[in-house]
């Protein structure tokens, strides 16, 4: 894709080949077609839903959502409709805006995410990857998240290409092991990692004195973590810099879009900011585009990693 400055957005992920590297991330904006009414979403690389297990799922009771100072901590737990209705009612939606179509997926067992993705098999060319979201717990060893453990990641990924389709693995912040995960995900099959998911808190009820949320802990996101997630990015590209990075966590400029590339990320993905403006992600996109004209930038692809020498 080229706008008015003739700078060349085009974006590779492994297999799969964006018009521009900005995304939705799963679990900010429902199953995407809600954003419809606000802007076209085919005009962003591609729009991700949010992550569904194999079967209906009810969450975590409420409170569920809390503001932060810069962000906000939540604790939704991954409700959602099940794969099955998601294809029948939610994606006919999607097909209907244009939007590339990224499904997240996360099961409480390696065997759920081998269900839900084989689920995917059938479902139109309209969903062009699966993003494994392994960082989400893992029943099997509860201590951990999937994407604590190498081992772990790798077989939930390989589990997942079952679908047939590209597979990313979402990892988390929440280890000093990240950079070793995202190679361990790329062994597995993994096409890209989504780097990173958002970051265990909680808040405090000082009147009541007892945790906010209903779940007590929760994912922090928002402007606060983003030196966070670029960090995560940069440190993850250092060890593995052939491997495809999707930057998420605190975007809501398009400066922060450069940032993310010239990290190491090659595509990146909006989801707070959206919950304060549903127009946030054409909105960043807007700003990373006139940013990209003011530097005379003529191909996007030349931002990722000039970060590192």
């Amino acid at each position: 894709m080229k706008n008015s400055s003739n700078t060349d957005f085009t974006t590779k992920i492994g297999s799969v080949v964006l018009p521009n590297p900005v995304m939705t991330a799963s679990g900010t904006s429902g199953q995407g077609a809600e954003l419809s009414r606000y802007f076209d979403l085919s005009s962003l690389g591609a729009v991700v839903v949010k992550s569904l297990h194999v079967k209906p799922w009810s969450g975590n009771p409420s409170p569920r959502l809390h503001p932060t100072s810069a962000g906000m901590i939540n604790s939704v737990g991954l409700q959602g409709p099940g794969v099955k209705e998601w294809l029948k009612t939610d994606l006919p939606l999607l097909e209907k805006t244009g939007a590339r179509v990224v499904v997240s997926i996360w099961g409480q067992t390696i065997e759920e995410f081998a269900q839900a993705a084989e689920l995917l098999t059938d479902a139109s060319d309209t969903v062009i990857a699966v993003e494994v979201n392994a960082s989400c717990p893992n029943v099997e060893d509860r201590t951990n998240l999937f994407a604590h453990s190498a081992v772990a990641t790798s077989e939930v990924v390989k589990a997942s290409l079952v679908s047939g389709r590209p597979c990313w693995a979402k990892l988390s912040s929440n280890t000093p092991y990240l950079p070793e995960i995202a190679r361990a995900a790329k062994e597995a099959g993994a096409e890209a990692v989504t780097v990173a998911n958002t970051l265990l808190g909680m808040a405090i009820n000082t009147d009541t004195r007892k945790p906010v949320l209903g779940a007590v802990r929760g994912g922090v996101s928002g402007p606060a973590i983003k030196p966070i997630a670029l960090r995560s990015v940069f440190d993850t590209y250092a060890e593995n810099p052939e491997l495809p990075i999707i930057g998420v966590g605190g975007i809501s400029t398009g400066k922060d879009v450069s940032e993310f590339l010239m990290a190491g990320a090659t595509a990146i993905q909006i989801g707070t900011a959206t919950f304060a403006n549903p127009r946030a992600p054409q909105k960043i996109l807007k700003g990373f585009s006139k940013w990209c004209k003011d530097q005379g930038l003529d191909q996007v692809n030349k931002l990722i990693g000039v970060a590192h020498g």
